[in-house]
Protein backbone atom coordinates (compact mmCIF):
# COMPACT_ATOMS: atom_id res chain seq x y z
CA UNK A 1 0.00 0.00 0.00
CA UNK A 2 1.13 3.22 -1.05
CA UNK A 3 0.17 5.75 1.41
CA UNK A 4 0.68 8.74 -0.82
CA UNK A 5 -1.95 7.10 -3.69
CA UNK A 6 -5.41 8.37 -3.98
CA UNK A 7 -8.05 5.68 -3.21
CA UNK A 8 -11.54 5.35 -4.71
CA UNK A 9 -14.24 2.76 -4.00
CA UNK A 10 -17.68 2.00 -3.92
CA UNK A 11 -18.91 2.61 0.02
CA UNK A 12 -22.03 0.60 -0.21
CA UNK A 13 -23.29 -2.87 -1.04
CA UNK A 14 -23.60 -4.40 -4.40
CA UNK A 15 -26.79 -4.57 -6.49
CA UNK A 16 -29.30 -2.29 -7.47
CA UNK A 17 -30.33 0.18 -4.89
CA UNK A 18 -31.75 4.21 -4.12
CA UNK A 19 -28.58 5.63 -3.46
CA UNK A 20 -25.11 4.44 -3.91
CA UNK A 21 -22.21 6.24 -2.09
CA UNK A 22 -18.39 6.44 -3.74
CA UNK A 23 -15.42 7.54 -1.82
CA UNK A 24 -12.24 9.08 -2.95
CA UNK A 25 -9.21 9.06 -0.18
CA UNK A 26 -5.88 10.81 -0.55
CA UNK A 27 -3.57 14.07 -1.15
CA UNK A 28 -5.15 14.74 -4.73
CA UNK A 29 -8.85 13.12 -3.07
CA UNK A 30 -10.71 16.64 -4.48
CA UNK A 31 -8.50 17.59 -7.34
CA UNK A 32 -9.90 14.03 -8.90
CA UNK A 33 -12.92 14.20 -7.87
CA UNK A 34 -12.97 18.07 -9.58
CA UNK A 35 -11.98 16.35 -13.03
CA UNK A 36 -15.05 14.64 -13.03
CA UNK A 37 -18.05 17.50 -11.15
CA UNK A 38 -19.46 20.21 -12.65
CA UNK A 39 -21.81 22.70 -10.96
CA UNK A 40 -25.61 22.65 -12.51
CA UNK A 41 -23.95 26.11 -14.20
CA UNK A 42 -21.17 24.06 -16.35
CA UNK A 43 -18.31 24.90 -14.13
CA UNK A 44 -15.48 22.98 -13.06
CA UNK A 45 -13.09 23.13 -9.73
CA UNK A 46 -16.16 23.89 -7.67
CA UNK A 47 -15.20 21.25 -5.06
CA UNK A 48 -11.90 22.60 -4.68
CA UNK A 49 -13.57 26.13 -3.69
CA UNK A 50 -16.64 25.00 -1.78
CA UNK A 51 -17.06 24.92 1.97
CA UNK A 52 -16.07 21.55 3.43
CA UNK A 53 -18.80 19.18 5.27
CA UNK A 54 -20.93 21.37 2.62
CA UNK A 55 -23.00 18.72 0.21
CA UNK A 56 -23.17 20.51 -3.61
CA UNK A 57 -25.40 18.98 -6.21
CA UNK A 58 -23.86 18.71 -10.00
CA UNK A 59 -22.92 16.85 -13.60
CA UNK A 60 -20.81 13.69 -12.97
CA UNK A 61 -18.46 13.16 -16.38
CA UNK A 62 -16.35 11.17 -18.56
CA UNK A 63 -15.08 13.73 -20.58
CA UNK A 64 -18.02 15.08 -22.41
CA UNK A 65 -20.45 12.29 -21.53
CA UNK A 66 -22.83 12.68 -18.53
CA UNK A 67 -22.73 9.87 -16.27
CA UNK A 68 -25.35 10.84 -13.54
CA UNK A 69 -26.51 14.17 -11.30
CA UNK A 70 -25.15 13.59 -8.09
CA UNK A 71 -23.96 14.94 -4.48
CA UNK A 72 -20.54 15.78 -3.69
CA UNK A 73 -19.38 16.38 -0.35
CA UNK A 74 -15.64 17.90 0.35
CA UNK A 75 -14.24 16.44 3.94
CA UNK A 76 -11.01 18.17 4.73
CA UNK A 77 -8.22 16.25 6.00
CA UNK A 78 -7.11 16.13 8.86
CA UNK A 79 -10.78 16.23 9.75
CA UNK A 80 -12.07 13.52 8.00
CA UNK A 81 -12.51 9.62 8.67
CA UNK A 82 -9.56 9.09 7.03
CA UNK A 83 -7.67 11.86 8.58
CA UNK A 84 -6.87 12.79 4.44
CA UNK A 85 -8.56 15.14 2.42
CA UNK A 86 -11.66 12.79 1.27
CA UNK A 87 -14.70 13.14 -1.19
CA UNK A 88 -17.95 11.47 -1.25
CA UNK A 89 -19.67 11.17 -4.06
CA UNK A 90 -23.50 9.82 -3.58
CA UNK A 91 -25.33 9.21 -6.89
CA UNK A 92 -28.21 6.72 -8.19
CA UNK A 93 -27.89 3.38 -7.25
CA UNK A 94 -27.85 1.87 -10.39
CA UNK A 95 -25.57 -1.27 -10.90
CA UNK A 96 -23.94 0.36 -14.40
CA UNK A 97 -24.19 3.94 -12.97
CA UNK A 98 -22.13 3.06 -9.75
CA UNK A 99 -19.56 1.24 -12.02
CA UNK A 100 -19.41 4.04 -14.41
CA UNK A 101 -18.63 6.81 -11.54
CA UNK A 102 -15.90 4.62 -10.21
CA UNK A 103 -14.30 3.90 -13.08
CA UNK A 104 -14.34 8.14 -14.61
CA UNK A 105 -12.13 8.23 -10.70
CA UNK A 106 -9.41 5.49 -11.38
CA UNK A 107 -9.39 7.18 -15.13
CA UNK A 108 -8.72 10.68 -13.47
CA UNK A 109 -6.03 9.86 -10.93
CA UNK A 110 -7.70 7.41 -8.38
CA UNK A 111 -6.66 4.18 -7.92
CA UNK A 112 -8.96 1.22 -6.59
CA UNK A 113 -8.67 0.60 -2.88
CA UNK A 114 -7.89 -2.39 -1.33
CA UNK A 115 -10.72 -3.71 1.18
CA UNK A 116 -10.18 -1.77 4.49
CA UNK A 117 -7.98 0.72 3.24
CA UNK A 118 -9.63 3.46 4.30
CA UNK A 119 -9.82 2.13 7.66
CA UNK A 120 -5.96 1.10 7.47
CA UNK A 121 -5.45 5.05 6.48
CA UNK A 122 -7.61 6.42 9.59
CA UNK A 123 -5.52 4.09 11.79
CA UNK A 124 -1.93 5.47 9.99
CA UNK A 125 -2.97 8.57 10.56
CA UNK A 126 -3.68 8.46 13.98
CA UNK A 127 -7.52 8.79 13.76
CA UNK A 128 -8.04 5.67 15.05
CA UNK A 129 -6.31 2.76 17.34
CA UNK A 130 -5.93 -0.43 16.31
CA UNK A 131 -8.54 -1.79 18.74
CA UNK A 132 -10.96 0.91 17.23
CA UNK A 133 -9.85 0.63 13.41
CA UNK A 134 -11.05 -3.56 14.10
CA UNK A 135 -13.99 -2.33 15.62
CA UNK A 136 -15.36 -0.64 12.71
CA UNK A 137 -15.46 -4.05 10.58
CA UNK A 138 -16.67 -5.59 13.65
CA UNK A 139 -19.93 -2.52 13.85
CA UNK A 140 -20.88 -3.41 10.06
CA UNK A 141 -21.26 -7.06 10.78
CA UNK A 142 -22.61 -7.12 14.36
CA UNK A 143 -25.56 -9.99 13.65
CA UNK A 144 -27.70 -8.80 17.59
CA UNK A 145 -27.60 -5.88 19.63
CA UNK A 146 -25.39 -7.43 22.15
CA UNK A 147 -22.62 -7.98 19.67
CA UNK A 148 -23.51 -4.35 17.80
CA UNK A 149 -23.06 -2.89 21.31
CA UNK A 150 -19.87 -4.68 22.33
CA UNK A 151 -18.45 -3.05 18.71
CA UNK A 152 -19.80 0.39 19.70
CA UNK A 153 -18.23 0.41 23.13
CA UNK A 154 -14.98 -0.54 21.78
CA UNK A 155 -14.88 1.97 18.88
CA UNK A 156 -16.06 4.58 21.20
CA UNK A 157 -12.51 3.56 23.18
CA UNK A 158 -13.19 1.49 25.92
CA UNK A 159 -11.07 -0.87 25.31
CA UNK A 160 -8.51 1.90 24.78
CA UNK A 161 -9.25 3.03 28.19
CA UNK A 162 -8.50 -0.21 29.17
CA UNK A 163 -5.36 -1.05 27.88
CA UNK A 164 -4.05 3.03 28.69
CA UNK A 165 -4.81 2.19 32.68
CA UNK A 166 -2.95 -1.13 32.39
CA UNK A 167 0.17 0.72 30.76
CA UNK A 168 0.45 3.41 33.23
CA UNK A 169 0.18 1.50 36.10
CA UNK A 170 2.99 -0.98 34.63
CA UNK A 171 5.09 2.28 33.54
CA UNK A 172 5.05 3.39 36.95
CA UNK A 173 6.44 -0.10 38.37
CA UNK A 174 9.09 -0.18 35.57
CA UNK A 175 10.04 3.63 36.61
CA UNK A 176 10.44 2.63 40.05
CA UNK A 177 12.64 -0.28 39.41
CA UNK A 178 15.16 1.85 36.48
CA UNK A 179 15.08 4.07 39.14
CA UNK A 180 16.93 1.21 41.28
CA UNK A 181 19.53 0.21 38.20
CA UNK A 182 20.95 3.87 37.86
CA UNK A 183 21.81 3.98 41.54
CA UNK A 184 23.14 0.88 41.70
CA UNK A 185 24.37 1.67 45.41
CA UNK A 186 20.87 1.82 46.70
CA UNK A 187 19.60 -1.38 47.16
CA UNK A 188 15.98 -1.50 46.82
CA UNK A 189 14.37 -2.70 49.82
CA UNK A 190 12.09 -5.99 50.95
CA UNK A 191 9.37 -3.82 51.67
CA UNK A 192 9.24 -1.82 48.74
CA UNK A 193 10.08 -5.61 46.76
CA UNK A 194 6.66 -6.38 48.36
CA UNK A 195 4.94 -3.06 47.48
CA UNK A 196 5.84 -3.44 43.72
CA UNK A 197 5.13 -7.20 43.57
CA UNK A 198 1.46 -6.18 45.07
CA UNK A 199 0.94 -3.32 42.36
CA UNK A 200 2.19 -6.33 39.57
CA UNK A 201 0.06 -8.81 41.21
CA UNK A 202 -2.90 -6.19 40.76
CA UNK A 203 -2.10 -5.45 37.67
CA UNK A 204 -1.86 -8.93 36.81
CA UNK A 205 -5.26 -10.05 38.23
CA UNK A 206 -6.61 -6.86 35.70
CA UNK A 207 -5.37 -8.74 32.72
CA UNK A 208 -7.50 -11.58 33.70
CA UNK A 209 -10.51 -10.01 34.33
CA UNK A 210 -10.02 -9.05 30.75
CA UNK A 211 -8.85 -12.13 29.33
CA UNK A 212 -11.77 -13.84 30.89
CA UNK A 213 -14.23 -11.60 28.65
CA UNK A 214 -12.78 -13.72 25.14
CA UNK A 215 -15.34 -16.38 24.91
CA UNK A 216 -18.05 -13.77 25.42
CA UNK A 217 -15.98 -11.52 22.68
CA UNK A 218 -15.59 -14.81 20.14
CA UNK A 219 -18.90 -15.78 20.14
CA UNK A 220 -20.26 -12.45 19.57
CA UNK A 221 -17.96 -11.55 16.79
CA UNK A 222 -17.90 -15.25 15.41
CA UNK A 223 -21.01 -17.02 16.90
CA UNK A 224 -21.53 -20.45 17.91
CA UNK A 225 -22.14 -23.88 16.48
CA UNK A 226 -25.06 -25.72 18.52
CA UNK A 227 -26.39 -28.42 17.32
CA UNK A 228 -29.87 -30.28 17.62
CA UNK A 229 -30.21 -33.76 17.84
CA UNK A 230 -32.16 -36.69 19.31
CA UNK A 231 -34.57 -39.80 18.26
CA UNK A 232 -37.10 -39.37 15.63
CA UNK A 233 -40.27 -37.20 16.13
CA UNK A 234 -39.11 -35.89 20.05
CA UNK A 235 -39.31 -32.10 18.50
CA UNK A 236 -36.36 -30.97 17.26
CA UNK A 237 -37.45 -29.11 14.51
CA UNK A 238 -40.35 -27.77 16.22
CA UNK A 239 -37.50 -26.85 18.86
CA UNK A 240 -35.68 -24.80 15.39
CA UNK A 241 -38.27 -23.04 14.74
CA UNK A 242 -39.34 -21.85 18.31
CA UNK A 243 -35.86 -20.58 18.75
CA UNK A 244 -36.24 -18.81 15.19
CA UNK A 245 -39.30 -17.43 15.66
CA UNK A 246 -40.50 -19.19 12.13
CA UNK A 247 -41.27 -21.82 10.55
CA UNK A 248 -37.60 -22.72 8.80
CA UNK A 249 -37.55 -26.79 9.37
CA UNK A 250 -40.62 -28.73 7.73
CA UNK A 251 -42.12 -30.71 11.01
CA UNK A 252 -44.19 -33.54 10.26
CA UNK A 253 -45.36 -36.64 12.67
CA UNK A 254 -44.23 -39.21 10.21
CA UNK A 255 -40.27 -39.99 11.57
CA UNK A 256 -37.56 -39.31 8.97
CA UNK A 257 -39.10 -36.27 7.99
CA UNK A 258 -35.54 -34.14 8.22
CA UNK A 259 -32.69 -36.06 6.27
CA UNK A 260 -30.17 -33.34 6.22
CA UNK A 261 -28.77 -31.06 8.16
CA UNK A 262 -31.23 -27.53 8.69
CA UNK A 263 -28.73 -24.53 9.63
CA UNK A 264 -30.44 -20.87 10.43
CA UNK A 265 -28.96 -18.25 12.94
CA UNK A 266 -31.01 -16.95 15.79
CA UNK A 267 -30.16 -14.53 18.52
CA UNK A 268 -30.24 -16.21 21.86
CA UNK A 269 -29.79 -13.97 24.66
CA UNK A 270 -27.96 -11.17 22.53
CA UNK A 271 -25.55 -14.15 21.34
CA UNK A 272 -25.76 -15.15 17.30
CA UNK A 273 -25.66 -19.00 17.14
CA UNK A 274 -25.86 -21.04 14.40
CA UNK A 275 -28.68 -23.95 15.32
CA UNK A 276 -27.80 -26.96 13.15
CA UNK A 277 -31.28 -28.77 13.16
CA UNK A 278 -30.05 -32.94 12.13
CA UNK A 279 -31.92 -35.98 11.26
CA UNK A 280 -33.98 -38.45 13.64
CA UNK A 281 -31.24 -40.90 14.81
CA UNK A 282 -32.80 -44.18 14.93
CA UNK A 283 -31.48 -47.52 12.68
CA UNK A 284 -32.90 -47.66 9.24
CA UNK A 285 -32.27 -49.40 5.68
CA UNK A 286 -32.86 -45.85 3.83
CA UNK A 287 -29.55 -44.60 2.34
CA UNK A 288 -30.42 -41.28 2.38
CA UNK A 289 -31.49 -41.08 5.13
CA UNK A 290 -28.67 -43.05 6.85
CA UNK A 291 -26.12 -40.40 4.52
CA UNK A 292 -28.67 -37.68 6.69
CA UNK A 293 -27.98 -39.33 10.60
CA UNK A 294 -24.32 -39.87 9.61
CA UNK A 295 -23.95 -35.86 8.32
CA UNK A 296 -26.20 -34.97 11.83
CA UNK A 297 -23.48 -36.77 14.13
CA UNK A 298 -21.02 -35.45 12.28
CA UNK A 299 -22.44 -31.57 12.58
CA UNK A 300 -22.70 -32.86 16.73
CA UNK A 301 -19.41 -34.08 17.05
CA UNK A 302 -17.88 -30.39 15.45
CA UNK A 303 -20.80 -28.16 17.09
CA UNK A 304 -19.06 -25.85 19.90
CA UNK A 305 -22.83 -27.31 22.55
CA UNK A 306 -25.54 -30.02 21.67
CA UNK A 307 -29.03 -29.82 22.56
CA UNK A 308 -29.82 -33.17 23.16
CA UNK A 309 -33.78 -33.51 22.61
CA UNK A 310 -35.70 -36.21 24.29
CA UNK A 311 -39.51 -36.55 24.26
CA UNK A 312 -40.56 -36.12 27.91
CA UNK A 313 -44.02 -37.55 27.58
CA UNK A 314 -42.55 -41.20 25.33
CA UNK A 315 -42.97 -43.98 28.25
CA UNK A 316 -39.90 -45.49 26.39
CA UNK A 317 -36.76 -45.01 24.05
CA UNK A 318 -34.73 -46.95 21.86
CA UNK A 319 -32.82 -47.53 24.11
CA UNK A 320 -29.36 -48.80 22.02
CA UNK A 321 -29.66 -45.31 19.88
CA UNK A 322 -29.69 -43.26 23.12
CA UNK A 323 -26.33 -44.56 24.09
CA UNK A 324 -24.51 -44.94 20.97
CA UNK A 325 -25.50 -40.83 20.56
CA UNK A 326 -24.23 -40.40 24.22
CA UNK A 327 -20.89 -42.66 22.84
CA UNK A 328 -20.72 -40.03 20.12
CA UNK A 329 -21.33 -37.21 21.89
CA UNK A 330 -18.51 -38.01 24.45
CA UNK A 331 -16.32 -34.60 25.35
CA UNK A 332 -18.79 -32.35 23.32
CA UNK A 333 -21.01 -29.82 26.09
CA UNK A 334 -24.42 -30.89 26.11
CA UNK A 335 -27.56 -29.64 27.18
CA UNK A 336 -30.16 -32.51 28.06
CA UNK A 337 -33.72 -30.91 26.72
CA UNK A 338 -37.13 -32.42 27.65
CA UNK A 339 -39.75 -31.74 25.49
CA UNK A 340 -42.94 -32.08 25.26
CA UNK A 341 -42.83 -31.15 28.91
CA UNK A 342 -46.94 -30.21 28.74
CA UNK A 343 -48.04 -33.11 28.43
CA UNK A 344 -49.83 -34.94 31.51
CA UNK A 345 -47.65 -37.08 33.32
CA UNK A 346 -44.44 -36.11 31.16
CA UNK A 347 -40.99 -36.93 33.23
CA UNK A 348 -38.39 -35.11 33.23
CA UNK A 349 -34.79 -36.58 33.44
CA UNK A 350 -32.60 -35.18 36.10
CA UNK A 351 -30.41 -32.28 34.92
CA UNK A 352 -32.36 -31.69 31.71
CA UNK A 353 -34.29 -28.26 30.78
CA UNK A 354 -38.26 -29.20 30.49
CA UNK A 355 -39.56 -27.38 27.79
CA UNK A 356 -42.75 -27.55 25.56
CA UNK A 357 -42.54 -26.69 22.03
CA UNK A 358 -46.19 -26.36 21.79
CA UNK A 359 -46.70 -23.50 24.53
CA UNK A 360 -43.03 -22.54 24.70
CA UNK A 361 -43.00 -22.77 28.05
CA UNK A 362 -39.12 -23.30 29.57
CA UNK A 363 -37.56 -21.43 26.32
CA UNK A 364 -36.19 -18.87 28.65
CA UNK A 365 -34.57 -21.20 31.13
CA UNK A 366 -33.32 -22.65 27.91
CA UNK A 367 -32.40 -19.76 26.47
CA UNK A 368 -30.26 -19.41 29.58
CA UNK A 369 -28.38 -22.61 29.84
CA UNK A 370 -27.12 -21.46 26.46
CA UNK A 371 -25.78 -18.89 26.94
CA UNK A 372 -23.88 -20.15 30.25
CA UNK A 373 -22.89 -23.42 28.18
CA UNK A 374 -21.31 -21.49 25.45
CA UNK A 375 -19.67 -18.10 27.89
CA UNK A 376 -18.78 -20.54 31.22
CA UNK A 377 -16.98 -17.97 33.80
CA UNK A 378 -17.07 -15.36 30.64
CA UNK A 379 -20.91 -13.87 31.27
CA UNK A 380 -19.80 -13.58 35.34
CA UNK A 381 -16.65 -11.80 34.38
CA UNK A 382 -18.01 -9.08 31.75
CA UNK A 383 -20.03 -6.13 33.46
CA UNK A 384 -22.23 -3.53 32.46
CA UNK A 385 -19.89 -1.21 29.92
CA UNK A 386 -16.80 -3.64 29.76
CA UNK A 387 -15.61 -4.46 25.94
CA UNK A 388 -15.27 -8.22 25.82
CA UNK A 389 -12.21 -8.50 24.23
CA UNK A 390 -11.31 -10.43 20.80
CA UNK A 391 -8.60 -13.45 20.14
CA UNK A 392 -5.79 -11.29 18.96
CA UNK A 393 -6.14 -9.70 22.24
CA UNK A 394 -6.08 -12.18 24.13
CA UNK A 395 -3.08 -13.31 23.45
CA UNK A 396 -1.03 -10.35 23.51
CA UNK A 397 -2.59 -9.53 27.29
CA UNK A 398 -1.64 -13.55 28.23
CA UNK A 399 1.96 -12.87 26.84
CA UNK A 400 1.98 -10.09 29.38
CA UNK A 401 0.42 -11.71 32.13
CA UNK A 402 3.60 -14.00 31.42
CA UNK A 403 6.02 -11.73 31.66
CA UNK A 404 4.47 -9.99 34.91
CA UNK A 405 4.62 -13.25 36.57
CA UNK A 406 8.22 -13.92 35.61
CA UNK A 407 8.79 -10.36 36.77
CA UNK A 408 7.59 -10.99 40.23
CA UNK A 409 9.27 -14.40 40.65
CA UNK A 410 12.35 -12.09 40.48
CA UNK A 411 11.09 -9.81 42.60
CA UNK A 412 10.73 -12.48 44.85
CA UNK A 413 13.92 -14.44 44.71
CA UNK A 414 16.39 -11.50 44.18
CA UNK A 415 16.56 -11.73 40.27
CA UNK A 416 18.89 -8.73 38.94
CA UNK A 417 16.61 -5.82 38.85
CA UNK A 418 17.71 -5.52 35.10
CA UNK A 419 16.21 -9.04 34.13
CA UNK A 420 13.68 -7.73 35.99
CA UNK A 421 13.40 -4.30 34.05
CA UNK A 422 13.20 -6.34 30.63
CA UNK A 423 10.11 -8.74 31.77
CA UNK A 424 8.37 -5.50 32.48
CA UNK A 425 9.29 -3.73 28.99
CA UNK A 426 8.07 -7.01 27.17
CA UNK A 427 4.96 -7.05 29.24
CA UNK A 428 4.59 -3.36 27.94
CA UNK A 429 5.10 -4.09 24.35
CA UNK A 430 2.47 -7.10 24.90
CA UNK A 431 -0.50 -4.74 26.00
CA UNK A 432 0.55 -2.22 23.13
CA UNK A 433 -0.06 -4.64 20.67
CA UNK A 434 -4.00 -4.83 21.85
CA UNK A 435 -4.14 -0.83 20.06
CA UNK A 436 -1.45 -1.19 17.61
CA UNK A 437 1.83 0.15 19.64
CA UNK A 438 3.37 -2.45 18.22
CA UNK A 439 2.88 -3.93 15.28
CA UNK A 440 3.57 -5.57 11.58
CA UNK A 441 2.74 -5.32 8.37
CA UNK A 442 1.79 -8.56 8.00
CA UNK A 443 -0.56 -8.37 10.96
CA UNK A 444 -2.05 -5.12 9.65
CA UNK A 445 -2.54 -7.05 6.71
CA UNK A 446 -4.45 -9.86 8.11
CA UNK A 447 -7.09 -7.99 10.08
CA UNK A 448 -7.75 -5.20 7.45
CA UNK A 449 -7.92 -7.63 4.68
CA UNK A 450 -11.02 -8.97 6.67
CA UNK A 451 -12.95 -5.50 5.64
CA UNK A 452 -15.48 -5.16 2.97
CA UNK A 453 -13.98 -2.68 -0.45
CA UNK A 454 -15.15 1.19 0.51
CA UNK A 455 -14.18 0.93 4.28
Amino acid sequence: MNPTDTIAAVATPPGSGGIALIRVSGPDAVAVADRCFRSRTGAMGVLSRIQERHATVGGFFRGETLLDEVMATVFRGPRSFTGEDTVEVACHGGVLVTRLVLEALLQNGGRAAKPGEFTLRAYLNGRLDLSQAESVAEVIHARTERALACAQRQLQGGLTRSVATLRGSLLEVLAHVEAHIDFPDEDIAPDTAEALTRRLNGIRESIARMVRTAREGEVLRQGARVAIVGLPNVGKSSLLNRLLGLDRSIVSPIPGTTRDTVEAVASIRGLPVLFIDTAGQRETHDPIEKEGIRRGREAAVTAELVLHVVDGSAAASSVEVERELGRDLAGVPTILVANKSDVEGARVPNGAVAISCKTGRGLDQLGAAIEAALLGEADAAVSEGDVPIASRHRISLDRSAESIGRAVDGLGSGLGLDLVALELREALQAVGEVVGEATTDDLLDTIFSRFCLGK
